[in-house]
């Protein structure tokens, strides 16, 4: 392209935009609808007390690489799709490269990829420029997975060291504006396997609009993170605290009514833009 007045072509000079990843799940089966390929983004200001990367957490380290390299690496796997299969990012807190899984997924709507967005809502806000960004990532984003940790505020806030307000707005915002998603909610003894707790969450799951909820999913609480927390010399804030019992699961599930959502068996993604 033509120079003038000595002034470079913006779109010549550009730096491409770098996301530090974590690590990529070529074959992912259980984060999001089909057969994903999920990549793990580095970064995440919670300190769950149950999570078992911590290794996540840091931010601006791990492996950079651009979205169109991501992009073609995922294609190689797009055979094993099917029809509800596609890309999933995770993390860490996949919101805290905004601006990088923006990008990301807007370049795989123009492959015809579909887009899964995994997260826990730490840093919605409604203000700018974040909430713009949010805006227009919800627009090509098929489907979100959202952990709600813990329904009660205060409780969130001990297990997480950040209260969910922001995070409740947050799904509010995607009920309004009709995107879809997939709640999740670890059970921990001790911390979230408490019937009122569980029945507070099933209640409000069941009131949010527009039938929005795809599926609703417990996941039992696990110890394969504690050998981490040892090696980077982090103190395991649920050392002695095992796995809940399967009448546990069970009565977890009752109370979220999680027979109640099978909309995401009929799950398609939305069409090409």
């Amino acid at each position: 392209m033509e120079e003038k007045a000595g002034i470079k072509d913006q779109s010549e000079t550009k730096e491409p935009l770098i996301g530090y990843v974590h690590s990529i799940e070529t074959f992912g089966s259980v984060d999001g609808p089909g057969i994903r390929y999920v990549v793990f983004l580095q970064g995440c200001h919670m300190r769950c007390q149950y999570c078992h990367n911590p290794d996540t957490w840091k931010l601006n380290v791990g492996d950079k690489m651009t979205t169109d390299q991501i992009l073609d690496d995922a294609e190689k796997y797009r055979a094993f799709w099917g029809k509800t299969g596609g890309i999933t990012v995770s993390g860490g807190e996949a919101l805290v490269q905004v601006d990088f899984v923006l990008e990301l997924f807007e370049k795989a709507k123009e492959r015809n990829i579909s887009t899964c967005l995994d997260t826990a809502g730490q840093p919605f806000t409604r203000e700018q420029p974040f909430f713009d960004k949010f805006e227009r990532l919800m627009q090509v984003t098929d489907i979100s997975l959202v952990d709600i940790k813990h329904i009660n505020s205060k409780e969130h806030k001990k297990l997480t060291q950040y209260g969910n307000e922001n995070i409740l707005d947050m799904i509010q915002y995607m009920a309004a504006h009709h995107n879809d998603i997939w709640i999740r909610h670890v059970l921990v003894p001790q911390r979230t396997d408490y019937d009122n707790y569980l029945a507070e969450l099933g209640d409000y799951i069941a009131k949010i609009p527009n039938d929005i909820v795809q599926k609703v999913e417990v996941l039992p609480y696990h110890t394969l993170g504690v050998k981490k927390y040892h090696e980077m010399k982090i103190k395991y804030r649920l050392e002695g605290i095992e796995t809940p019992t399967p009448d546990r699961v069970a009565n977890a599930e009752k109370l979220l009514h999680t027979n109640d959502y099978t909309g995401y068996r009929n799950w398609m993604p939305m069409p090409k833009l």
